[in-house]
């Protein structure tokens, strides 16, 4: 009971707010027309990744994809993986399928729900080869850091759903944010710092740059990577 009471006050607090905007006609005819061959619905039953792609390739997750872009980029030079994106936000799920169909980009796929609840429930324990967590929002406030996504419970959840040897990548653009993350995963059981412990990662893996980040970066503001691995 007490399990069941911790883990409703968990799922309470969501580490996003819902803002659907506006849809451009392009993204609106992405979600109308090609949802049926990009989207994955929402239901409470474990995906086979197999029979989604009809291949044996491992797959990437990426948490809170935005528009799409960097994601699409990485998904483009990696061709030998399947991708999953997960985004609530309904303009940046439009984007990024437009701009797949335009391309005909055929080893993506996109839920359009609360990550932990597909983690949960649609996610076979030990199938994932990467989980990726780029700028997320780092609630700066005090009062909001409870809604920070990276907690032990959410770390732990990706443990599960990662193979052995498998990677957790994360990538924040603030700095206090990028040393809680640290901190949190540091101490975290079953991950091992591929940079060692206390260290960002020197390089962005296969993290493929934003629009975003190249102008934070002209401006002089940093940007953090963590990478780790599954023991």
């Amino acid at each position: 009971m007490q399990a069941e009471k911790a883990q409703k006050k968990y799922r309470a607090i969501k580490s996003f707010v819902l803002r659907q905007g506006r849809l451009t006609k392009a993204q609106q005819n992405a979600l109308d027309n090609y949802w049926q061959h990009y989207g994955i619905e929402y239901n409470e039953q474990v995906l086979s990744f197999n029979k989604l792609f009809n291949n044996n390739n491992d797959t990437i997750i990426e948490i809170g994809f935005g528009n799409g872009d960097s994601l699409l980029q990485q998904v483009k030079n990696q061709p030998q993986f399947n991708f999953v994106g997960i985004e609530v936000h309904g303009p940046g799920v439009g984007h990024l399928i437009h701009n797949a169909h335009c391309e005909n980009i055929q080893n993506i796929k996109v839920i359009r729900h609360d990550a932990v609840d597909v983690l949960k429930h649609q996610i076979a324990d030990n199938s994932i080869k990467q989980v990726q967590l780029f700028f997320p929002d780092p609630w700066h406030k005090k009062r909001h850091h409870k809604r920070r996504i990276i907690k032990p419970d959410f770390i732990q959840l990706i443990r599960k759903k990662l193979k052995t040897g498998g990677f957790f990548h994360m990538a924040t653009d603030w700095q206090p944010y990028a040393e809680h993350m640290l901190e949190q995963m540091d101490n975290a059981d079953g991950f091992i710092n591929t940079s060692g412990a206390g260290n960002f990662s020197p390089d962005k893996g296969s993290r493929c740059e934003t629009k975003f980040e190249r102008r934070g970066l002209k401006l002089g503001h940093g940007v953090w990577d963590l990478i780790y691995k599954k023991t």
